[in-house]
């Protein structure tokens, strides 16, 4: 399953709607995206699934690619 994550670059920045940066990252739960990132500083906002209709408009969108994080 894809994710779309919605994050601050750094774990002391307050969230900001106008700084909140995304990516996509394949997962098979929320869970282990969060483990995924755990040696990544960022300040976690949402993880939220995309599937179906909507995980067909965000791949028409230029900038999606799915990250691999291990």
């Amino acid at each position: 399953m894809i994710f779309k994550v919605y994050y601050q670059e750094s774990i002391k920045q307050v969230p900001v709607r106008e700084k909140t940066k995304t990516f996509y990252v394949e997962a098979d739960s929320e869970r282990e995206v969060r483990s995924k990132m755990a040696d990544r500083q960022y300040n976690v906002e949402y993880i939220e699934p995309v599937e179906g209709n909507y995980y067909e408009y965000e791949k028409q969108k230029e900038d999606f690619e799915v990250l691999e994080i291990r």
